[in-house]
């Protein structure tokens, strides 16, 4: 059930009409949803800092490159995620949302955008982030390739094509991978030229947050995604499932950072904040086992979900640069 009203939630085409050059860019910038960059920004923060831990010292061009790749990579696949659910009915038939947070951008279902022009914004996007790899390609070799064309198949395979992970049950996987792994790991080999098993464990942690987002931005479209055969994994699994899964995963990431700090490579006190944020952990666990019936809990849980993300890579990055700055001193 939904509160009345619900189903008119989204943007207002008068907010983001007119033809002036401050207006199509307001219209263009929110159809990326950039609420939810942190997603792909603090990433790229983390990794950095942990290449620099490494290296010690900042490579700030390839910092900024990575950054802005990332970024578009980002804001494409959001832009044409939203074309796909279109497409499949999914956004249209979708009225449990809770915007801005969950049911896409809304901005092809408000006559802000037709699906073509999304399309069109979508794909630019990704051109400007080959262009940004492109230039890293030149600057730091073949490897810088092969990040970015994982990058983007996973921004592209997420919503479109015949597999469309999301609807397979493989979209959380698929965004852990390319909001996680990919950029952290990425930004680490662009500061310090390496590419080991400590890059990777940090950037597991990343990565299990930033599929949490998704994973419970997917509870109040249960309904919609199951009538039109998006099976995401709240789908599959539930209610129940899904909150077991995004406590388990939580905890995951607790115990990664633990483990890397037995084993010395993070400081003393990394495993504090990511145990304290088990406290907006179990808030968000406890909205998804009521989902929608409960909005105000479930905007909570999802806001509380975004909150560990950001806090949780901020402190990372933090304990990385401890490392350089103080550790070594």
């Amino acid at each position: 059930m939904h509160s009345p009203g619900t189903e008119n939630a989204g943007p207002s085409a008068a907010e983001y009409a007119g033809d002036r050059p401050a207006q199509v860019a307001k219209r263009l910038f929110h159809a990326t949803r950039p609420k939810f960059f942190p997603a792909s920004v603090l990433p790229v923060l983390a990794g950095t800092a942990w290449g620099v831990a490494a290296a010690g010292a900042l490579d700030a061009t390839a910092f900024v490159l990575a950054l802005l790749a990332t970024a578009c990579v980002h804001a494409g696949a959001n832009v044409l995620n939203d074309v796909g659910d279109d497409a499949g009915g999914t956004d249209r038939v979708n009225d449990a949302r809770i915007y801005p947070y969950t049911g896409g951008s809304r901005f092809i279902q408000a006559g802000i955008l037709s699906a073509a022009m999304m399309a069109r914004l979508g794909i630019s996007l990704l051109v400007v982030a080959a262009v940004a790899g492109l230039l890293l390609l030149l600057d730091k070799g073949p490897v810088v390739l092969w990040f970015g064309l994982a990058g983007v198949a996973l921004a592209v395979l997420y919503s479109l094509g015949p597999l469309r992970l999301s609807a397979l049950g493989l979209g959380e996987l698929a965004v852990g991978i390319a909001f996680g792994v990919l950029p952290v790991c990425g930004a680490a080999w662009l500061q310090s030229g390496a590419l080991d098993l400590p890059a990777l464990l940090f950037s597991i942690p990343v990565s299990i947050w930033v599929a949490n987002i998704l994973l419970i931005n997917e509870v109040p479209d249960i309904e919609a995604d199951g009538a039109t055969g998006k099976r995401t994994l709240p789908v599959r699994i539930g209610l129940a499932g899904t909150a077991v899964l995004y406590l388990c995963a939580n905890l995951a990431a607790v115990a990664v950072v633990g483990w890397m700090t037995y084993r010395g490579l993070l400081p003393l006190l990394a495993p504090a904040v990511p145990i304290l944020l088990l406290l907006p952990v179990l808030r968000a666990t406890a909205a998804i086992r009521t989902g929608v019936a409960d909005r105000p809990k479930m905007t909570g849980g999802i806001e509380a979900t975004l909150a560990v993300h950001t806090i949780g890579s901020l402190w990372l990055a933090g304990c990385a640069l401890y490392l350089v700055f103080f550790a070594q001193g």
